[in-house]
């Protein structure tokens, strides 16, 4: 079978599983909403296409840095993510294994792309920290762990490559609880790391899991024990290896607490599991812990009250918005959140930011770019939204007309260029692709006050990168940039309408307007910054705003 009839196969087996989207029982399966999350190259998608081969979802995981066409990471569809290696932008991707229907968010590792991974963490209720077990926890994974943190969101923690050398498992788990300051469970432990790996022993269920060193894990090859210090495990591998399982993993049940699942959905513990997502070891152990401990879609930030599941009236809202899924049809795709109710094809709700209300005609599930057209969904799916630039990030869509969420961020970007375009016939094509990788996130568009040179903001220099390829292989547009005589951007606003007109009166050379019309001051450097901040008492200069 080729790649085109493979993957074909793969995502008609994916869709077959969401065929039931109008039948009740789909309607009545329990919900998991989770993201992936970690430090560049911890395996992050790795571990993602091992989940959906667990699950039955696709037949064969690729591998990201598969050799030339033949493999591809299921969850990274764009052609730039295919070329290197690694995810830009955050993929959905919808699938069920018995009675729990998973919407997985597989995210950026990249700090570049921090605020689309930040957006998506909005729109979980649990996540997956992937941590290399030669590295410990890297910055990154510090970063989005502090995330997870102030969103209260509950953590599973995957300790990945243990077939590698690396840590000790002592070490790793002290290191979670010291550095992220969290109380460890471990719910499966190695006979060893690296050369000394020979099972996994599942602590709940008393199992070891065998590996055969000549070709990975034999299927299905769990062996039922009395207990961690079972002679019998002696026999089904080393006997030194049985020795160091005994004691460290004895060693760990004494010391480590058991898992509580009050402690874990409140933030407080993380259940810990050792294993391969390459080689597919613990991955389905993980699962079941997701299945049977993750919790269920959770109440959502609000206002004038937090909205809760069990809220009869629909009500969603757009975390993410891709352009050009589809390279064919110029398409443009909200991502939704359903946070209550029933949503169900042909109804119409209110999108409260234009007061105006809008049909539902074609909502969409999705498997990574693959998309399959649903009749409904219930708090705690992700769809999609086909639409003409209607849908806005942060947007919310209800049935009450009363309730807009909130805790969607924009962040001030820390690199900021002018445009230069190699083609002028190409104008439109330039600001259409602007406009809409913009209203992605994928960059901060300022239009300024005097002149007609955009100029695009960035959190780092890859997002200026996958800009050219994006504008290049999506729009057919050349760009180019060049250094902007600004350093700085803050969005600007006042109490007083006066003070904020006469700042930008008065600073008109510094003004410009986002992709959202919102007035920004560019300035120089950090000490103009300064200086503006003294000049102008009763201004408010804002990093991070949320989204109305």
């Amino acid at each position: 079978m080729d790649l085109k009839t493979s993957t074909q196969a793969e995502a008609t087996h994916a869709s077959a599983d969401l065929s039931a989207c109008d039948s009740t029982p789909f309607i009545n399966l329990e919900r998991r909403t989770f993201a992936i999350i970690s430090h560049p190259d911890a395996g992050k998608t790795t571990l993602t296409e091992s989940l959906l081969q667990a699950a039955g979802a696709v037949h064969e995981a690729g591998e990201v840095k598969a050799r030339g066409d033949r493999r591809r990471a299921r969850s990274d569809w764009m052609k730039i993510e295919q070329q290197r290696g690694i995810s830009v932008t955050s993929s959905v991707m919808t699938f069920q294994r018995s009675k729990v229907l998973f919407n997985l968010l597989d995210t950026p590792g990249h700090q570049d792309f921090s605020e689309d991974t930040y957006r998506t963490l909005t729109a979980v209720d649990c996540a997956i920290m992937v941590i290399d077990a030669a590295k410990g926890i890297e910055p990154q994974t510090r970063k989005l762990f502090e995330v997870c943190r102030l969103r209260n969101v509950p953590i599973i923690t995957f300790i990945n490559k243990v077939d590698r050398e690396g840590l000790s498992p002592f070490e790793l788990l002290d290191e979670v609880a010291e550095v992220l300051q969290l109380d460890v469970s471990p719910q499966n432990w190695p006979t060893g790391i690296g050369g000394l790996f020979h099972g996994l022993y599942d602590l709940r269920r008393n199992q070891l899991q065998i590996v055969d060193r000549s070709d990975g894990v034999v299927p299905e090859r769990w062996m039922a024990t009395e207990g961690i210090d079972d002679p019998a495990i002696a026999d089904a591998i080393p006997a030194a290896a049985a020795k160091s399982l005994s004691e460290d993993g004895g060693l760990a049940l004494a010391s480590y607490p058991a898992f509580d699942l009050k402690a874990f959905r409140e933030g407080d513990l993380t259940p810990v599991i050792f294993g391969s997502a390459l080689r597919g070891f613990g991955v389905s152990q993980l699962l079941d812990i997701l299945a049977d401990d993750g919790p269920p879609p959770q109440a959502q930030p609000a206002r004038p009250a937090p909205v809760t599941p069990d809220e009869p009236r629909l009500t969603g809202f757009v975390f993410k918005v891709q352009a050009n899924m589809d390279p064919n049809h110029r398409d443009r795709v909200a991502f939704v959140r359903v946070c209550s109710g029933k949503l169900q094809r042909g109804m119409k709700v209110t999108n409260t930011r234009l007061q105006k209300t809008m049909a539902l005609h074609n909502p969409i599930t999705f498997f990574a770019r693959d998309r399959e057209l649903t009749m409904g969904a219930v708090a705690g799916d992700i769809v999609g939204i086909p639409n003409h630039g209607t849908l806005r990030v942060g947007d919310t869509l209800t049935e009450r007309g009363d309730v807009t969420f909130t805790g969607l961020p924009d962040f001030a970007p820390e690199i900021l260029r002018r445009v230069r375009l190699s083609d002028p016939m190409k104008v439109k094509q330039m600001r259409r692709g602007l406009s809409d990788l913009a209203e992605e996130g994928v960059i901060r568009l300022f239009k300024p006050a005097i002149g007609s040179n955009w100029i695009v903001g960035v959190i780092g220099e890859l997002q200026l990168d996958v800009l050219q390829t994006r504008l290049d292989q999506e729009y057919g547009v050349t760009l180019e940039f060049e250094a902007s005589p600004y350093e700085v951007a803050r969005w600007v606003g006042s109490d007083d309408p006066a003070k904020l007109k006469n700042l930008v009166e008065t600073l008109r050379s510094n003004m410009a307007e986002d992709q959202d019309n919102a007035p920004v001051l560019l300035m120089r450097n950090a000490w103009e910054f300064g200086h503006f901040q003294q000049e102008w008492p009763g201004i408010n200069f804002t990093a991070v705003r949320e989204r109305s």
